[in-house]
């Protein structure tokens, strides 16, 4: 609620539970802010952040609030299921990479870690990867991407459809509009990335 020159982004890239709560007990929120969101299939079914909290979803689609959904779309050119970096990639450009910190950090898979490139490389030294060559998705990282710059995925607005028994029901009529981000500038995307790494800049703070 507080006051500013622009409207608070909100980021989620999981359920919505926490907004929907929010809203629910501060319905003035919905004037002061943009929520970007990183789930759903649409217009086809399924897809984790989604279907593990319909209610709240269903209930933002019908608040009348900016709200933006960054397609995950698994297995098609047009979600960020499709924005990839590959192992070779990261094992290639990130060991060393990144701001050095005093005191290591343990990796989830064990080992002491001072900087954000070597982290990196040793996950995707251990995690599966898909297709060949092998390499992950960057989902979450594709939605931070496009607030970044809109310019690395196409947009286009709709009416605001709902979830209703596994499947979308639109709402042509629907007064209340929402935006779709989809097609994702994948190079864009990723050298924006290794560029940054290469030649950061640290936030300066009083």
């Amino acid at each position: 609620m507080k006051k500013r020159n622009q409207k608070l982004v909100l980021l989620p890239v999981g359920k919505l539970i926490n907004i929907a709560l929010a809203l629910m007990k501060e319905p003035a929120i919905a004037e002061k802010v943009r929520i970007v969101w990183l789930g759903s299939n649409y217009p086809e079914p399924g897809e984790h952040n989604q279907d593990w909290d319909i209610p709240s979803m269903n209930y933002i689609l019908n608040v009348d609030m900016p709200f933006e959904m960054v397609l995950v779309r698994g297995g098609k050119p047009s979600g960020t299921a499709a924005v990839m970096v590959f192992k070779a990639q990261i094992l290639h450009r990130m060991p060393g990479k990144g701001p050095e910190i005093d005191t290591p950090v343990t990796g989830r898979h064990g080992g002491d870690f001072t900087n954000f490139g070597d982290y990196s490389a040793n996950l995707f030294s251990q995690y599966g990867m898909w297709g060949d060559p092998p390499g992950r998705a960057l989902f979450d990282m594709a939605a931070v991407a496009v607030v970044k710059n809109p310019d690395w995925a196409e947009t286009r607005e709709i009416p605001a459809p709902v979830y209703v028994n596994g499947k979308w029901v639109e709402r042509p009529n629907n007064p209340r509009k929402i935006t779709i981000w989809e097609w994702f500038d994948i190079y864009g995307i990723a050298n924006d990335f290794f560029v940054t790494m290469d030649d950061y800049k640290l936030v300066k703070t009083n």
